[in-house]
């Protein structure tokens, strides 16, 4: 029989930190959106990310993906410390001990619920040394210029931030598809620079993600 000692006792949380109905709070009279732990949250509208894109494009040119994609990794790496020290908080224990359906969950919760879209992680070829990810509904593809080429740089310098400090490795990220493309998904590749390097050189020859893939795969 369950005892009252065992209720009051302190065990592992389960539930889902990043929830968005409980995760988002705030005043919308005053413009106000925290999250729970009372921490600022910044909405960034429409209008600001088409002028964000614009004004690079105009300052910079070509350096305008360079530029974005240094601001993901910046970003990339400020949203790690954060993602650990609150779900540290939450589960009154390390992120490394959290099982993998824990962290997977928190991140696909985080990720959404920050207005980013729905990501989802493939270790399909983790043997081989790739990860990939793959994002869906981008808050950052739709005004983004129009080109022949994945656009998504800020994402990608996230990504690529985020899992270089989770493994202790420095890690490069490769978009392979993306949705202003008309693709149904953005994938990115994580894996170590010197062996996706020359999966760059395939985006840019128009190559698909799996025949990238298989190409990374025979090489490794």
């Amino acid at each position: 029989m369950l005892s009252v000692a065992d209720l009051l006792a302190d065990g592992p949380i389960t539930a889902n930190y990043f929830s968005s109905d409980v995760y988002v709070r705030g005043i919308t009279e005053l413009g106000l959106l925290e999250n729970r732990r009372g921490d600022r949250l910044l909405a960034l509208p429409r209008t600001l990310i088409k002028a964000i894109y614009a004004g690079l494009e105009q300052e910079t040119g070509q350096a305008a993906m360079l530029v974005l994609n240094n601001c993901g990794r910046w970003w990339g790496k400020n949203f790690y410390s954060r993602f650990c020290e609150e779900l540290n908080d939450y589960h009154r224990r390390p992120i490394a001990d959290l099982s993998m359906a824990e962290f997977v969950q928190a991140l696909q919760e985080c990720w959404r619920t920050h207005g980013w879209g729905e990501v989802a992680l493939d270790a399909t070829y983790r043997p081989k040394g790739f990860l990939i990810i793959e994002v869906t509904g981008s808050a950052f593809v739709a005004d983004a210029p129009q080109t022949n080429h994945p656009v998504c740089y800020v994402e990608a310098g996230v990504l690529q931030s985020f899992f270089s400090q989770l493994t202790g490795r420095d890690l490069h990220c490769v978009q392979t598809a993306c949705e202003s493309m008309g693709q149904d998904r953005n994938q990115f590749i994580i894996g170590l620079e010197k062996r996706l390097k020359p999966g760059e050189e395939w985006v840019n020859q128009g190559r698909s993600h799996t025949d990238i893939m298989e190409e990374l795969v025979r090489a490794a």
